[in-house]
């Protein structure tokens, strides 16, 4: 099922409210101990989500999108550190530069992979024979 781009663009920003609240809140006391892995798990399934919606095999949309999610992992981090100072109470933690690695982590992970894909994908879409070629080479030689 394909959908329209109004779609994937409803879809993309739905996500991002959710990713918003998300990181906006306290971690549960549970899940501090694995911040950093959480990170790159989201930026990984981030990355993955939206190179589906618009990227598929185009690498120029790809690198917009890896792009797009640091930036946005970016935001996030500087936001988290002025919310606490405009709310003058601590809403969530500081700024943290690891945060930023893990996502960056996450994001490269998903671009290994992504780039492996694709290579199988474009290199299996040039061994396939052209069934339109593939026909009129058999009957012009019969």
């Amino acid at each position: 099922m394909r959908f329209t781009v109004c779609q994937r663009v409803l879809f993309t920003l739905v996500g991002m409210a959710g990713a918003i609240v998300g990181f906006m809140i306290k971690l549960p006391a549970g899940f501090r101990h694995i911040d950093k892995e959480l990170h790159a798990v989201f930026y990984f399934l981030a990355a993955a989500f939206l190179n589906v919606l618009f990227a598929r095999t185009n690498l120029l949309r790809h690198g917009l999108v890896f792009l797009s999610l640091y930036g946005f992992g970016m935001g996030i981090e500087y936001f988290q550190a002025y919310s606490n100072r405009f709310f003058r109470t601590r809403i969530h933690g500081r700024f943290d530069p690891e945060d930023l690695q893990a996502n960056l982590q996450g994001l490269l992970a998903f671009s290994l992979l992504w780039l492996l894909a694709t290579g199988a994908i474009l290199l299996y879409r040039s061994a396939r024979p052209k069934s339109g070629k593939a026909r009129s080479n058999r009957t012009s030689d019969e």
